[in-house]
């Protein structure tokens, strides 16, 4: 995946976070972002996508989330939530990006903002939702590897 691609999730990954958080308006966090950050570098339209639809079907995503979790989905940290949300979201909608690479991409990211041992955990819950999402894809990788 592309460097910009990544550069996108990071940062959406960070406003997604605030916006839990914080609650603010997703325009605003998004200007913010524009000015205050260092998107150089970013897919910006990529940004704007995952910080705007990921909230905007923030009940969808949460309803493929669930049943693959162990705990109810508001006692996840919220960076780990933004971070399986934006998976989902990439795993669900946006299918011309490989399951493969939503997986890993969240992975690294739960490395850097995630708790100590939040990128297992990551990896667990995007492996079994992928199962379900995107099935078809899964079963061919698996049967590639056979």
């Amino acid at each position: 995946m592309s460097r910009a691609r990544s550069c996108a999730r990071k940062r959406a990954i960070q406003a997604l976070y605030q916006w839990q958080v914080g609650g603010q308006d997703l325009a605003d966090i998004e200007s913010h972002f524009l000015a205050e950050q260092d998107m150089e570098g970013c897919d910006l339209g990529y940004f704007s996508e995952l910080l705007h639809q990921i909230p905007a079907r923030f009940d969808e995503l949460n309803e493929a989330i669930d049943p693959c979790l162990d705990r109810p989905i508001s006692q996840i940290d919220p960076v780990e939530r933004a971070i399986l949300s934006t998976g989902v979201y990439e795993l669900k909608f946006r299918i011309d990006i490989p399951y493969r690479v939503v997986i890993n991409e969240a992975v690294e990211l739960a490395k850097i903002f995630g708790g100590e041992q939040g990128h297992r955990y990551v990896n667990g819950i995007l492996d079994k939702v992928s199962r379900t999402l995107r099935k078809a894809e899964v079963e061919a990788a698996g049967k590639r590897r056979s």
